[in-house]
């Protein structure tokens, strides 16, 4: 077996890239503190092909160097807004018609596996703080909330293996179990 080389890739432009078929998901980051965690979210959407990222509260912005050292470029690609708060940017997405979804260890949570998300919804994926995660304000609002199984000791994933987990189940059960994904 021989690894791929760039030019194997076949990877579209940054403008081939907005104008292809997203998956019907925008990421909310709830004031996440780290910029390399922004930043390989950034990256992880752009791998998946999702339609928007929103950047709330105290969570970094583009440009700064210490998000692109893990976003590789990924903001340019990806569309991204910055709303003062969580749930601005929640009200604004129910309002287009996202159905809200907090990523959360919580009372009455579905897990990951169980969950199969409808072809005809959008989705808001919200993930939260590295420290406190979704904030108690925003999970009064959520339509539904996801958690990923786990069987170790510690229970807690960094947010950007959540993002990874979440939005590679998601791309599989809308795009790939159905045939539809963009080649």
């Amino acid at each position: 077996m021989q690894k791929l080389k760039l030019d194997d890739l076949n990877r579209v432009s940054v403008e081939a890239f907005k104008e292809q078929d997203k998956l019907p998901v925008v990421v909310v980051l709830d004031n996440v503190r780290s910029m390399h965690n922004v930043g390989s979210v950034f990256r992880t959407g752009d791998g998946f092909s999702i339609e928007k990222l929103y950047l709330c509260g105290i969570t970094a912005r583009p440009p700064h160097r210490e998000i692109e050292k893990t976003a590789l470029g990924a903001t340019e690609s990806v569309d991204w807004v910055h709303a003062e708060n969580t749930l601005d940017a929640v009200a604004i997405l129910r309002s287009e018609g996202y159905k809200i979804i907090a990523i959360e260890q919580a009372k009455g949570s579905t897990m990951l596996n169980t969950f199969q998300p409808a072809q005809a919804e959008k989705y808001a994926l919200i993930f939260g703080n590295e420290v406190n995660g979704v904030s108690d304000e925003v999970m009064a609002t959520i339509d539904a909330c996801i958690e990923i199984p786990q069987f170790g000791t510690k229970h807690s994933f960094n947010i950007v293996i959540s993002a990874g987990i979440v939005l590679w189940d998601f791309f599989a059960k809308l795009r790939l179990n159905n045939n539809t994904a963009q080649g």
